[in-house]
């Protein structure tokens, strides 16, 4: 229940724009991914990458307004160790996914969540866009629910790839 008046309380003020949530590192949860081609992604075989895991969906406005700063952010690091799972949500449509994915020209990996598995383990995730920056030791070294900073997520991401 704390957790419940805590979140409302989060989007009455923030209006679910800006927020940075945590700072706290703690282990990312042991999760498989099922990529959009049916192949299964295991988070901790990511580990000596700094991984994006973000939670969205294709009638999430914030979540589709933020994928062009995805893509730019994935074209600019990823050779330096970075990564993104794009993690569509339950109730999304597999159809709808594609399409966004063909449509946008994702270069990223996109996994649906068809049964809320993985949102259920990164804290029953329910709002989007939610995301979680995992270092390379495999830590979630940051939460942002909402529209993020993108120069502080970029910041964030060159710090945790010095490391």
């Amino acid at each position: 229940m704390k957790k419940l008046v805590a979140l409302v309380l989060l989007v009455a003020v923030g209006g679910l724009t800006g927020w940075f949530v945590s700072t706290r590192s703690t282990p990312a949860p042991e999760v498989t991914f099922a990529t959009l081609s049916g192949q299964p992604i295991v988070l901790s075989e990511l580990r000596g990458k700094v991984v994006l895991v973000k939670f969205w969906a294709t009638s999430c406005v914030s979540c589709v307004a933020q994928m062009p700063d995805n893509i730019a952010n994935y074209n600019d690091y990823h050779d330096k160790g970075f990564d993104i799972i794009a993690v569509a949500m339950q109730y999304d449509p597999a159809n709808y996914v594609i399409n966004f994915v063909e449509t946008r020209k994702l270069p990223f990996t996109v996994a649906l969540d068809t049964q809320g598995k993985a949102a259920k383990a990164f804290g029953d995730v329910k709002l989007t866009p939610m995301a979680f920056l995992i270092d390379k030791n495999g830590n979630i070294i940051k939460r942002y629910l909402g529209v993020y900073d993108k120069n502080e997520l970029r910041q964030s991401i060159e710090k945790a790839l010095a490391g």
